[in-house]
């Protein structure tokens, strides 16, 4: 089911239907009434749609959609709402009126987390399972490796890096969840 799917991703990524409509150039009334299965979009629209996302056709609709709350989430079964370069395993993106956001995130050599600086309501942590993170919180820059770990209010501006030759590959956790 369209309807389900598009809610499902749009709210795991933290979006309004008005942010998503601002993204990729579909009225935000068209978003509303796909989701309330007032019409079923074209294949060109639902593209445009979830490349502002961004997310591709195929995994749109293959990622399982349950209506269980289960309290185990296989290795497949994690949804990538990353972007080119960067990989970002969301646990639990089905679930319902999530408090907690879990990432399993992979950096590619050089890749970072944007051009701007986040910066939004909560608190974040992760641990650097392989390689290393430059994370900027504020006016400093650390260098974190392999064991090595943070936690930060989410309300200071911050950035991720991965300044190595190797993936960067940490486990992250964020409340509220942004995605």
């Amino acid at each position: 089911m369209v309807a389900r799917r598009l809610r499902v991703v749009r709210q795991s990524k933290g979006l309004s239907q008005r942010e998503l409509a601002r993204r990729t150039g579909v009225g935000s009334g068209t978003i509303s009434q796909i989701e309330s299965m007032a019409t079923q979009p074209s294949v060109s629209v639902l593209k445009k749609i979830l490349d502002g996302i961004p997310m591709d056709l195929a995994t749109f609709f293959t990622f399982e959609l349950s209506t269980v709350e289960t309290p185990v989430f296989r290795k497949g079964e994690l949804i990538d709402i990353g972007a080119p370069g960067l990989k970002y395993l969301l646990v639990a993106a089905s679930r319902s009126n999530r408090k907690l956001q879990m990432l399993h995130e992979f950096y590619q050599p050089g890749r970072d987390s944007g051009r701007r600086v986040l910066s939004h309501e909560g608190e974040e942590c992760a641990i650097v399972i392989a390689g290393k993170l430059e994370l900027t919180v504020g006016d400093e820059t650390f260098l974190l490796e392999k064991g090595d770990a943070y936690y930060f209010s989410s309300k200071t501006p911050h950035r991720f890096r991965n300044p190595g030759p190797d993936v960067c590959e940490i486990v992250s956790a964020c409340t509220p969840p942004t995605f």
